[in-house]
Parts: structure tokens; C-alpha cells; sequence
């Protein structure tokens, strides 16, 4: 890929993804656990997880793309996002205690150094993105659209570490605005924004 491409395609995947981040599932632990522990603390358990993810992802996507058409990726990629925000509208109407769960878990522990609170919160970040992350769909889907997993996984590390950075950074603030049920509206938008947009685009080619 040369030079000016990778650079589109870097800004396209991380400024998507930081966007898609914002309002994913992630985004309301990150956002908890920032209101109630050190900031700098859960931005360097995410920025870790996001980084680890991401490789696991890429790596992922690109074996994908090796054995099925990319046109087919990218449809199938729009339809789940589609269908996601559809699947978090039908949420909406039933309590959630998932995420509070966690944060008992990750806060509870008996201890009060750093690697007590780090490492839960690390490991249940891992766990959160892979098993089912809207933003780990998109990134597939972006690896299938440019087709040079080094530049993908080192747009979605930069978008996804500035998303956490905005989440914990202004957690306290954004924790008071941003409810669990308007950040639920907001993914909805979000990702019904975008699985048109795969879908519209692939269609034309792009």
C-alpha cells in the first residue's frame, strides 16, 4: 500500500473505530470504573486490553479475508451492525446488571495496590471485547476493506487508546451526562450509521 493510501486508511480505521468506541459496550465500564477509582489506572488497563484485542482481531480478519470473498465480509459485517443496534434498541426496555456485576469484581477485591485493581480490570476488558464487541466486527470488517492488517491494527490501537483516554479522562463528567440508557441511544445511532454505510459502499465498490 503506498504511503498516502495507508495514511487514509489509518485515519479511516482510527477515527471509525474511536467513534464506534464511544458508544460501545466497553465504553460504560471504562466510564464506571473511572468514576470510582484512579483515572490513569483503567486508561493503562485499556489501552492494554484494546492493544491485545486488537492483535488477536487483525490476525483474525486476516485469515478471514484469505478464504472468503470480501464482498461477502463487508455485507455480512454491515447486516451484524445493523442487527446490533437492533438487538441494543430491544435492551433498552429490560435492566442490565452486567456491567455492575463486573465493576463489583474488579473493585471488590481485598486489596488496594495498583496490580489489584489493574489486572482485574484488564483481564475483564479482554474478555468484554472478545466475546462479541461490536468494534472487534467493524475492525474485521475494516481489515477486509484495505487488505493490510499493520495498518488497521495500528489505526483501531490509536483510535481505541484515544477513545479510552476520553472515557476515563472525563469519566466523572461524562458519567453524569452520558447515562447507561443514553449511551445505549447513541450506540444505536452510531451503528446503524455505520452498517449502512458498509453496506451502501461496498455495494458501489468502494
Amino acid at each position: 500500500m503506498e504511503a498516502g493510501a495507508a495514511l487514509a486508511a489509518l485515519l479511516t480505521t482510527a477515527g471509525t473505530l474511536f467513534l464506534a468506541e464511544l458508544t460501545d459496550k466497553d465504553a460504560l465500564f471504562l466510564l464506571a470504573l473511572a468514576t470510582k477509582t484512579r483515572a490513569w489506572l483503567v486508561f493503562a488497563a485499556g489501552s492494554v486490553a484494546f492493544t491485545v484485542t486488537s492483535a488477536v482481531i487483525v490476525l483474525l480478519g486476516s485469515v478471514l479475508v484469505a478464504f472468503v470473498p470480501v464482498l461477502a465480509i463487508k455485507l455480512a459485517g454491515g447486516a451484524i451492525m445493523l442487527a446490533y443496534a437492533a438487538w441494543e434498541y430491544s435492551r433498552l426496555s429490560r435492566e442490565d446488571r452486567s456491567m455492575e456485576e463486573r465493576e463489583e469484581k474488579v473493585l471488590g477485591g481485598g486489596g488496594r495496590g495498583y496490580w489489584s485493581i489493574f489486572i482485574p480490570a484488564l483481564l475483564s476488558l479482554i474478555a468484554l471485547d472478545l466475546a462479541g464487541d461490536a468494534t472487534e466486527l467493524l475492525t474485521v470488517v475494516l481489515v477486509a476493506r484495505f487488505q493490510d492488517a499493520l495498518v488497521v491494527f495500528a489505526g483501531a490501537v490509536v483510535g481505541l487508546v484515544a477513545a479510552t483516554g476520553v472515557e476515563t479522562a472525563l469519566g466523572n463528567r461524562l458519567g453524569k451526562v452520558l447515562s447507561p440508557r443514553r449511551i445505549r441511544y447513541l450506540s444505536i445511532v452510531v451503528f446503524t450509521a455505520i452498517g449502512a454505510t458498509v453496506i451502501v459502499t461496498s455495494l458501489l465498490g468502494y
